[in-house]
């Protein structure tokens, strides 16, 4: 197997020449769409379509905003990320329809083993993280691999997401804990 196989596949992989340059080619993108201005809505719609692997017909992403390889990112309608947002979609990325994402928040799909050893060979792991719809994010909210956060949720500010959210509630904290359910 390649090691984007292997990626893909959910195994350990290693960072090799191919998944260099599709990660440098996202970057880049990245790059013109955040030094792109504002006012030029056609160019940055043109541009984040080119970094999402799908999209709804209405969303927006503020700058600045990062991906790793933007391929495995898809977003439904009514999309919106706030400023400074990184998204490492190493693993599949998956926002439903009206989600909205305070400033600085991340979605991390990538992770590295605890075993020193393994970690020092270079090794990672991708889980993915859904997101269902009609989900707020406050600020500076972290989301790690492998969560799946359920429809009708609000993630109050700060908090870090490690285990799976049910529809309907209120979580906060780090741990991420729900607090409240919502009608």
């Amino acid at each position: 197997m390649t090691e984007k196989e292997k990626l893909h596949a959910g195994l350990l992989y290693k960072v090799d020449d191919e998944l260099r340059a599709e990660l440098a080619a996202c970057k880049k993108k990245c790059v013109e769409y955040n030094t792109t201005p504002r006012e030029d809505l056609q160019k940055r719609e043109a541009i984040m379509r080119s970094i999402l692997g799908k999209c709804g017909k209405n969303f927006g992403v503020e700058s600045n905003v990062w991906f790793d390889y933007g391929y495995n990112t898809e977003v439904g309608e009514n999309f919106y990320a706030n400023h400074d947002c990184v998204f490492l979609d190493t693993g599949k990325l998956t926002f439903g329809d009206n989600v909205f994402i305070a400033p600085q928040c991340g979605f991390y799909t990538a992770g590295h083993p605890l075993d020193a050893a393994t970690r020092d060979a270079q090794l990672e792991f991708a889980k993915p993280i859904r997101v269902g719809n009609s989900v707020w994010f406050g600020g500076g909210v972290r989301v790690l691999p492998g969560v799946t956060i359920g429809d009708n949720v609000v993630i109050g500010a700060g908090s870090v997401v490690v285990h799976d959210i049910p529809s309907n509630s209120v979580a906060v904290g780090n741990p991420a804990r729900v607090i409240k359910k919502l009608p």
